[in-house]
């Protein structure tokens, strides 16, 4: 009776994994694309991308002067 019981979460698990793949499956189009994307766009895209990664790190570079005069912790509670 216990081997009964715990096959029947195995077989339900893999019910639903079957139809979770099935339906990731359904959503892949292997078709072109309805609406084609201009080179404008893609340089736009790609622009707003690349800033997005790199601010972040010239505001660190350009600040680094900044941060190495500040005063560093102790590590040791008084």
């Amino acid at each position: 009776m216990v081997m009964v019981l715990r096959g029947v979460p195995q077989a339900l698990f893999l019910v639903r994994a079957k139809m979770i793949l099935q339906e990731r499956r359904s959503s892949i189009y292997s078709k072109p694309p309805k609406t084609k994307i201009g080179p404008g766009q893609s340089f736009f895209i790609m622009s707003v991308f690349a800033v997005a990664l790199l601010a972040p790190a010239g505001w660190i570079m350009h600040h680094l002067p900044e941060y190495r005069q500040r005063p560093r912790p102790s590590s040791r509670p008084s």
